[in-house]
């Protein structure tokens, strides 16, 4: 894999909760691992749900081989959370893993 490619630094993050002064749970994401990745945007579509617009966009980022990187979890660069969808190893090279990824505004 070529290390100019990867020209993207961004953070890996899990569902994760916190507590309140209060015990209870408040929900949100804890930091995994800071990462080099190529992003490259795949597809766009705009519809209305619920009476309102919504934009998705559909990007497909490929990182460094890393094992523990599943559906659930999200990336994110300047700001922009990309949902991951779908993780799809290098299995036979152990090089990379592209994840197919998702932008709801």
């Amino acid at each position: 894999m070529q290390a100019g490619r990867l020209n993207r630094r961004c953070v890996l993050q899990t569902p994760g909760t916190a507590t309140d002064e209060l015990g209870q749970p408040i929900p949100g994401w804890t930091d995994v691992a800071t990462l080099w990745a190529d992003i490259r945007m795949k597809s766009g579509l705009e519809s209305i749900k619920a009476g309102a617009p919504v934009s998705v966009v559909q990007a497909s980022i490929r990182v460094r081989y890393r094992a523990g990187i599943t559906a659930g979890m999200r990336v994110v660069h300047n700001l922009v959370a990309y949902e991951i969808k779908a993780v799809l190893p290098d299995v036979g090279g152990r090089e990379y893993v592209d994840l197919v990824c998702e932008v709801v505004a």
